[in-house]
């Protein structure tokens, strides 16, 4: 790259980073304007630097149409939530967990649970958009700090989606990076293992703050189970609504008419069992369930869903795109890029490289999806030329992209989190480490030299990489 060329795309990058930290940490703006203004910054520096406008649009909306299926499935996920509230399932599973779980092991239990669904459903945003929400009322209803009990949820929905063969990122990882699945699963286990033990390990620890739930957590204890008793229905048939939801998706049925389904049971249900009405379900399928119940914890609790409440989200979606498009049009992707395989001197400073260069370029494009598809092929014949088997790359892609989405702020995986779950990022990430710890294990495997977890490094080959 000539060295003007060099200069703007650091001047540009500069800018778009300065224009968010102003956003976020001097105005206090929300993290959607932030991410438009300093999206439509640094489209005017990448048009006066002689950028073309029409390649900046190009950008946004392609980006933005790779989205689509993400903002429906977010949107249904909303309306599942209402109607499992208002059908009482989501009452009944407060109500059997309670009663079941001790305060002690639920956040371990939480994790495990969370991480068996997600291995057998392939879906992390599917996993905390139920079982997770039932499990947040549990914790509430038993004491626990609702940052703790978001912590193990995301932890062991994070932990299936990196590691299940049904799950899209596993799929898509190896695949863009030229590796078997099953090789790129086992590689992966070199990461994410020792952080989910840490994580497990942190749960029960955590877990023997609460191994007495005590006067007061009892009687509040026993006063939700109370008043879900008088105000839902808790018939155990409503058990079977995310049996069939689980089954369908372990058995692959598309994610649209798996939650389309489960809306239309949660619906059903809320008419037999309930007794709402058609203006109800509407109403709980847009806005949510807004409580009204009376008692102040068990309104709290709740009080989500509906199709309104992911909106926010869907123009997280939209900035994050705004924001990345001129970043991309202006090749600054490319000058990272191309910064890296220059200033390499061996097959260690090109993984260590690679791994902070992935982190940057999913914290601009605030996609794993655009990550996997744009680093995947880039990198490969850089990692053939180092002789580092790919399956490096592949894990590289779901540590960098799969784990750390959930702790971006602008990332919109995260923002589904904390949208659905209620919990901030800045008050459950310490408690997640499976979200970090597999870059911070993956890093001591490279400056180690730990060959179990890199494979067999070739020598350099000198035949020169087109990137």
């Amino acid at each position: 790259m000539e060295k003007s060329n060099s200069l703007k795309a650091y001047l540009l990058l500069i800018a778009a980073v300065f224009a968010i930290i102003m956003g976020l940490k001097v105005v206090h703006a929300p993290t959607q304007i932030t991410l438009l203004a300093g999206g439509g910054f640094a489209s005017v520096i990448a048009i006066l630097f002689g950028t073309k406008w029409k390649q900046i649009e190009e950008e946004i909306f392609g980006s933005i149409n790779s989205m689509i299926i993400g903002v429906v499935i977010l949107l249904l996920i909303g309306c599942l939530i209402g109607s499992w509230i208002l059908s009482g399932v989501v009452p009944v599973l407060i109500y059997y967990g309670l009663k079941l779980i001790s305060p002690s092991i639920f956040l371990f239990f939480a994790c495990l649970i969370c991480s068996l669904m997600s291995i057998f459903t392939g879906t992390s945003w599917g996993t905390v958009g139920t079982i997770g929400i039932a499990l947040m009322g549990v914790a509430e209803g038993l004491g626990i700090p609702l940052h703790y009990a978001a912590a193990a949820i995301i932890t062991g929905a994070m932990f299936g989606d990196k590691l299940s063969p049904m799950s899209d990122t596993t799929i898509m990882a190896p695949t863009l990076s030229g590796v078997d699945v099953i090789d790129h699963v086992k590689h992966m286990l070199y990461t994410t293992i020792p952080g989910y033990i840490i994580s497990l390990v942190m749960y029960i620890i955590l877990g023997m703050g609460f191994g007495t739930s005590g006067v007061v957590s009892s009687e509040k204890t026993q006063l939700i189970l109370d008043t879900l008793q008088k105000s839902f229905n808790l018939n155990p048939i409503l058990l079977l609504v995310p049996i069939i939801t689980l089954i369908l998706i372990i058995k692959k049925v598309p994610s649209i008419p798996t939650f389309g389904i489960g809306i239309f049971l949660g619906c059903l249900c809320a008419g037999i069992f309930q007794g709402a009405s058609l203006s109800d379900m509407g109403n709980v399928l847009y806005n949510g369930f807004k409580g009204g119940i009376g008692v102040q914890i068990v309104d709290k609790m709740l009080t989500r869903g509906g199709m309104a409440s992911m909106l926010s989200t869907v123009a997280f979606f939209i900035s994050a795109a705004v924001f990345g498009g001129p970043l991309k049009a202006a090749g600054v992707l490319e000058f990272l890029i191309d910064k890296l395989t220059t200033s390499t001197k061996s097959w260690k400073t090109i993984m260590a490289g690679a791994y902070v260069l992935n982190i940057i370029v999913v914290l601009i494009l605030a996609s794993y999806y655009a990550l996997f598809t744009l680093m995947g092929p880039i990198m490969r014949p850089l990692m053939d030329k180092y002789g580092i088997p790919r399956k490096n790359l592949s894990r590289m892609l779901e540590d960098t992209g799969t784990a750390t989405a959930w702790i971006t702020p602008w990332n919109v995986t995260a923002i589904f989190a904390v949208t659905t779950l209620g919990v901030p990022i800045s008050q459950y990430a310490l408690y997640a480490p499976l979200t970090y710890l597999g870059v911070v294990f993956a890093l001591i495997y490279i400056l180690t030299g730990f060959k179990p977890a890199l494979g067999k490094i070739e020598t350099p080959s000198t035949d020169v990489v087109e990137i």
